[in-house]
This record gives C-alpha cells, sequence and structure tokens, in this order.
C-alpha cells in the first residue's frame, strides 16, 4: 500500500531541505501560496521564519489548518469553534 505522505524536496532560505506532507496539505499550500501571489518556497520560508517549535512539516500542517479554518469562520461568522 502506497503512504499517503509525499516527501518532497524545496529550497527555504537558500537551503535545500526535503518536507513530508500528506497530498492535500501540499494543495493547501499551492492554494495559498498562488493567492499570495509566492512561490511556494517563499510560503515554506514564511512559515520556517515565524514557528515557535516542532519540525517544519508539522509547523507546515498547523498554518494550513488555521489558514482554511479562518476562511471557514469568515463565511459563518456566527458559529463559534468547539474547544
Amino acid at each position: 500500500m502506497k503512504s499517503p505522505v509525499v516527501k518532497r524536496s524545496i529550497v527555504v532560505a537558500g537551503h535545500k531541505t526535503s518536507v513530508s506532507l500528506e497530498e492535500a496539505f501540499w494543495n493547501g499550500m499551492k492554494e495559498i501560496s498562488g493567492l499570495r501571489n509566492m512561490t511556494l518556497s517563499e510560503l515554506v520560508g514564511e512559515i520556517d521564519g515565524n514557528r515557535q517549535q516542532g519540525n517544519l512539516s508539522s509547523a507546515i500542517r498547523l498554518f494550513v489548518l488555521d489558514y482554511f479554518k479562518s476562511r471557514a469562520m469568515a463565511v459563518q461568522p456566527d458559529k463559534v469553534p468547539a474547544q
């Protein structure tokens, strides 16, 4: 069975690194970078520069989740997130 995690090489701040993410997160990153008129490398560099702890793959997953969660809340502002 093929793993749902896809490993890709990307240049972040001038350094080549590998990032392992599920295809859905790669697609989310592509969408976000396109909407922000950034390259995927630029967006990953921004995420990398802002992360407090953890590995880069986790930081990207959290960023993508937060981005789409925020968009969903903007569409339905009367909904209160579950705690």
